[in-house]
């Protein structure tokens, strides 16, 4: 899953691709370096990001999708926690909706998602972007998560969503400490639910800054080390900016996990559009 954020202000690249003109041509590189999925966002999550209005953010993302997912063809989902904004993706072309509230914000995203046959990404946060780095303590972080999954799959089951539409995400960044990201991606099986395949969101963020001592623009070895140390303990899906790097150590590592040189550049346990 290729990253573009088309915000003045996310974390990495914010202000990159905010001209529309350039974001979709973002889309078609992403897509080029072996993007399976083009993950398009107009609200920063970045801790302490403001909310942006409704407006707003369709105005920054539609055209790009309609382009990129409706011209296009590229397998295109939305970053949104509005159920609008997700809606009219989905018209626009995108076959999946990446919730980070996990359908807290907005319980309907499942409703809709049910109804189109979109897939639906549910990912683990506390809080939102103004406040969930204040709340980073927990009882038992891996078990909290996996009941957290388990109640919101069952939410997904009852509007009506198709099993294998459903993807999780712990949420590595989004109401957890440096530590905490480290266990997660070290015992992500502990979090796995039965059937359905574990994303991961790793790429370029502050705890590979702490652990390196690099900054945002320079931790290109780090999300590596990382994403390959989440592929071998499990994950099926990685979300990032540096689309070309990290196909070929995903394809490396997934080799090796599989201890399998099929020829096959398909990765197994995807979310696929069509």
């Amino acid at each position: 899953m290729g990253i573009l954020n088309v915000t003045p202000d996310s974390f990495s690249d914010g202000g990159r691709y905010f001209a529309e003109k350039r974001a979709i041509e973002r889309a078609y590189q992403l897509a080029d370096e072996g993007a399976d999925i083009i993950d398009i966002g107009g609200e920063s999550s970045r801790p302490g990001a403001q909310a942006v209005p409704q407006e707003e953010e369709l105005r920054r993302v539609i055209p790009v999708i309609r382009e990129a997912a409706g011209k296009g063809g590229l397998c295109v989902s939305i970053d949104t926690v509005k159920y609008t904004v997700a809606a009219q993706a989905l018209e626009a072309g995108a076959e999946i909706v990446n919730d980070i509230s996990g359908l807290q914000n907005e319980p309907r995203l499942a409703d809709l998602a049910a109804e189109t046959g979109a897939g639906i990404i549910l990912m683990h946060m506390r809080g939102d972007p103004r406040t969930m780095q204040s709340l980073t303590e927990y009882r038992d972080l891996l078990g909290e998560i996996s009941l957290f999954f388990e109640r919101q799959v069952q939410a997904a089951q009852k509007a009506g969503v198709k099993n294998d539409r459903i993807v999780l995400d712990p949420g590595i960044g989004f109401g957890k400490t440096a530590q905490q990201n480290l266990a997660i991606l070290s015992r992500l099986e502990r979090i796995r639910l039965a059937g359905y395949p574990i994303l991961i969101g790793a790429s370029r963020k502050s705890f590979i800054g702490i652990t390196t001592g690099k900054a945002t623009g320079d931790r290109l070895m780090g999300t590596i080390g990382a994403v390959v140390a989440g592929i071998m303990n499990g994950a099926d899906i990685i979300r990032v900016h540096d689309v070309a790097a990290m196909r070929d150590a995903a394809l490396m590592v997934d080799a090796i996990r599989r201890e399998s040189l099929t020829g096959d550049e398909s990765l197994p346990g995807s979310l696929s559009c069509g």
